[in-house]
C-alpha cells in the first residue's frame, strides 16, 4: 500500500497537481477546540524567519477601540480577550489554534517574538494578521486583523512578516 501511495503523490507531482499533504498537528493549549468543533479559529503560520522564541495569538474584540487595547483593562472593562503562546516548533509545519466564545467578528494578532521576552520588539520580532497585508510602521489598522467566525472552526494562514529596512515590514523573501 505505501508504495501505491507513493506512486500516486508521483504521479501528480508529474501531472503538476500536488499531492495530498499530511494533516499538521495543530499546537496550543487551545487545540482541542479546533479538533471538537470550535468556535475556534485554525492558523497555519508560514514564513518564520527562524525557529526561537515563542509564538503568540491574540484575540480581541473587532472594535477599533479595543484592538491592540492592554488585555488588563479590556478584562477589567469585561470585555472579551484571549492568547495563546507557546515555545516555537523547532521543525515541522505550525498550525495554531486560538478558541473564541461564540461566533462573530473578531480581531486576531500573531507575533513571533524571538529573543522570548514578553515585549514586542520591533527591529527583530515578527508579526501577521489573516489579511496578509503588508504591515507598516504605523500602527495597524483594525481590518487588517478583522476575522469572521462562523459555527464551527475558521482557518486561516498568516504569513509573518518582519522589519526589513526603512520601507517596514514584510515577508522573508519578497
Amino acid at each position: 500500500m505505501r508504495k501505491f501511495l507513493a506512486g500516486v503523490a508521483a504521479l501528480l507531482a508529474v501531472i503538476g497537481l500536488p499531492a495530498v499533504a499530511q494533516a499538521a498537528q495543530v499546537l496550543g493549549s487551545d487545540a482541542a477546540a479546533c479538533s471538537t468543533g470550535g468556535p475556534a479559529i485554525r492558523v497555519n503560520v508560514e514564513g518564520l524567519k527562524d525557529r526561537t522564541g515563542e509564538l503568540k495569538l491574540e484575540l480581541y474584540p473587532a472594535t477599533e477601540a479595543d484592538f491592540l487595547k492592554d488585555d488588563r483593562d479590556l478584562i477589567k472593562e469585561g470585555k472579551f480577550f484571549r492568547r495563546v503562546r507557546l515555545p516555537t516548533p523547532q521543525s515541522g509545519p505550525i498550525t495554531l489554534c486560538i478558541r473564541v466564545p461564540t461566533p462573530g467578528a473578531y480581531a486576531l494578532l500573531f507575533t513571533h517574538n524571538r529573543d522570548g521576552k514578553n515585549k514586542f520588539n520591533f527591529w527583530s520580532d515578527g508579526a501577521g494578521f489573516a489579511s496578509n497585508i503588508k504591515l507598516g510602521r504605523t500602527r495597524p489598522k483594525l481590518e487588517m486583523a478583522r476575522i469572521v467566525v462562523p459555527e464551527g472552526v475558521v482557518t486561516t494562514t498568516i504569513h509573518a512578516q518582519y522589519l526589513r529596512g526603512l520601507g517596514g515590514f514584510g515577508p522573508i523573501g519578497s
